[in-house]
């Protein structure tokens, strides 16, 4: 293995850099939204049902004890709740869109990665190409092959090594853009359910 890296040249060492930038922002990621992650329906029925009593600070704690952008946005709407309707609603749209920068943290820097990996292999390929060419330009005929060896598999592991970094890193990187679109589907959509609710419970 360690003869392997030591072929692949400083090319490959900044390749396997960025393999593990590539694990650390998916571990991170997961985690996040492994401790996002919450029944909404479940938390929204029992902040109407506060809401309903008016027991607004058993709501709002209620809120606190989750770290979803849902709760949040939950405790926007309930903060505000004696502002106009159309003031409400431009707040809690606002407080949607703050939850995008924690989204999607990270996830740029993987499809950076993704595009940027391939593009080192290939600089790899052509260094040591240049390299095994060097070679035999400085000899004119080379009668021992492991002369060139170095060249060509410096050629040959950097760009395995850029593939094998882009492939998974692409994949990840559509994964979690799906996901926090579908996040921020649902945050869309809950905007106008808070409103009904803080609004249906402010009129009774």
């Amino acid at each position: 293995m360690v003869d392997f890296i030591v072929k692949g040249g400083w090319v490959l060492w900044i390749i396997m850099a960025l393999s593990v930038i590539v694990v650390a922002i998916v571990i991170e990621r997961f985690l996040y939204f492994r401790r996002i992650a919450v029944d909404e329906e479940k938390l929204f029925s029992r902040v109407k049902a506060s809401v309903a009593k008016g027991h607004f600070e058993e709501a709002l704690s209620i809120c606190d004890q989750n770290m979803s952008p849902f709760s949040s946005m939950l405790r926007v709407g309930i903060e505000n709740r004696a502002r106009p309707e159309h003031i409400q609603k431009e707040m809690l749209k606002d407080a949607a869109g703050q939850e995008i920068p924690r989204l999607e943290r990270g996830i740029s820097s993987l499809g950076t990665i993704s595009n940027i990996a391939p593009l080192l292999g290939l600089l790899g390929t052509v260094t040591g190409t240049m390299k095994a060419f060097g070679v035999l330009g400085q000899f004119g005929a080379v009668s021992d092959p492991s002369v060139l060896a170095n060249g060509v598999s410096e050629a040959l592991i950097t760009t395995v090594g850029g593939i094998v970094v882009a492939v998974p890193a692409l994949i990840f990187y559509n994964a979690l853009v799906a996901r926090v679109g579908n996040i921020l589907i649902r945050l869309e959509n809950q905007v106008n359910a808070l409103i009904v609710m803080i609004n249906s419970e402010r009129d009774e």
